[in-house]
């Protein structure tokens, strides 16, 4: 059955400090992806870019923390939006920097609990985002969704998590970048990313699937955050965070493909696309193919044929 895709613009900038972010959901919008998935069946409803609450002054004490108060307006704007738009079809997110999960999660999570069933969330990324704002040491809160979600400590100026996800519900695809205070925090947590490493030892289609089976025994939403910079920058250079060793494109389009045919993906983030460091598009082409092949684009269709 073809979706009602919703996009839902969220030009977050406040999150890191690399400026840039903010052009994400126009550069999405040019690079044809409405166009894009209507050619897949799908019907569109682009809802524009979401606006964030007035912001208000609030202290941290972690001195490295910034723009807290920003970021929060965003959340709670973004965490209202994404609600609405789960109830009306499917969303993506247009991002924006990486912080905006702060809201798209916590939004997607309140729809969920309403629904009485498990949110699972997949994060496709380079970094575990693990950190909360005390721990943070860049004082970038695109480096703390994770912790939110999972309920972790640290986060009193935001509003409460609508239903934390149990780690075991949470898979951190593709990481290879994660500094000895996540890595800490992780291990207290027991929660293990699928690094770079394992994905070079057991190929991408093994623990994927492992993961995606839990999600349907479970019944599960599966919500989908795909950072730019879980592609390798070869392919993929604008982004802020790059790290060499990335998914190749090959990788990426598996991984998308594989997920289509879970059909079990019910919400999408597209984070950190910084159109200021791309060449000509070629970033934000490439996030729009890979939107595609989650929706049921493929190369060509197999027929397997026993031998």
């Amino acid at each position: 059955m073809n979706k009602h895709c919703i996009l839902v613009g969220a030009p977050v900038d406040s999150g890191q400090s690399n400026p840039g972010c903010l052009m994400g959901p126009a550069s999405y919008r040019v690079a044809g992806l409405a166009a894009t998935l209507e050619e897949l069946g799908c019907t569109i409803s682009d809802r524009g870019d979401v606006a964030p609450r007035p912001p208000e002054v609030v202290g941290c004490n972690n001195p490295a923390v910034h723009s807290l108060g920003e970021t929060i307006a965003w959340q709670g704007a973004l965490a209202d939006a994404a609600r609405e738009a789960i109830g009306a079809g499917f969303p993506i997110f247009l991002g924006g920097d990486h912080s905006l999960s702060l809201g798209t999660v916590a939004g997607v999570a309140a729809h969920a609990a309403q629904q009485d069933r498990p949110l699972f969330v997949l994060w496709l990324d380079a970094h575990s985002d693990f950190h909360t704002p005390m721990t943070t040491r860049s004082g970038n809160l695109h480096g703390t969704p994770v912790s939110y979600l999972a309920g972790r400590d640290g986060f009193d100026a935001f509003p409460p998590f609508p239903d934390p996800v149990p780690v075991e519900q949470i898979c951190l695809f593709g990481i290879r970048s994660v500094d000895p205070d996540e890595r800490s925090a992780l291990h207290d947590h027991a929660l293990t990313p699928v690094d770079m490493r394992e994905l070079d030892e057991r190929g991408f289609v093994a623990p994927l699937a492992a993961f995606l089976k839990r999600v349907q025994a479970a019944n599960g939403l599966l919500h989908v955050s795909l950072d730019v910079d879980f592609l390798d920058p070869a392919i993929a250079p604008a982004v802020g965070t790059t790290v060499p060793g990335g998914a190749t494109f090959r990788e990426a389009h598996l991984v998308m493909e594989r997920l289509h045919e879970s059909g079990l993906v019910s919400s999408l983030d597209l984070v950190e696309l910084n159109p200021f460091l791309d060449e000509r598009g070629r970033t934000a082409r490439l996030m729009v193919d890979l939107t595609a092949s989650l929706m049921g684009r493929k190369v060509f269709d197999r027929v397997n044929k026993s031998i």
